[in-house]
């Protein structure tokens, strides 16, 4: 299938623009996402250790941070979308009492291969910046 009938098809196309999603930073999100991905460096879940290696408070870690971006674009994309590659870099560190807000930009679009790119941006600056590649079947096939 050609990039045209795909894009035509998905309604999908460079330039098209994700919705914002906002997320509240909550040590909950903090800690439990520290937790989930077998993280137990103690400054993402113990203030007073967080506070001590200079940091106002507990940390968001990477593994949370891409699983939050994961969350992002696949929203967007729909159930039959399939994730190839996730490339972050941080930026401003995420505390608790912040919003994180995500935009994204789709930057092509070749056939069902969808590459966006994506900011996710807090009170301190840029967050996470990145790109994620996607492969999102036309309607009536699957990935």
């Amino acid at each position: 299938m050609s990039t045209v009938d795909t894009a035509a098809r998905t309604g999908i196309a460079a330039g098209t623009q994700l919705p914002e999603l906002r997320i509240p930073i909550t040590a909950t999100l903090i800690v439990t996402g520290a937790i989930a991905t077998r993280d137990f460096q103690k400054v993402h879940h113990d203030k007073d250790v967080a506070v001590a290696a200079g940091t106002p408070n507990v940390f968001m870690n990477i593994l949370t941070t891409n699983a939050l971006v994961n969350r992002y674009v696949g929203e967007w994309a729909g159930p039959a979308a399939r994730v190839g590659r996730i490339s972050i870099r941080l930026g401003a560190t995420n505390f608790p009492g912040d919003e994180m807000v995500f935009t994204g930009t789709v930057d092509s679009v070749d056939g069902q291969n969808v590459v966006v790119k994506v900011v996710g941006t807090n009170s301190l600056g840029p967050h996470v910046t990145g790109t994620v590649d996607l492969v999102i079947p036309s309607k009536g096939e699957s990935a």
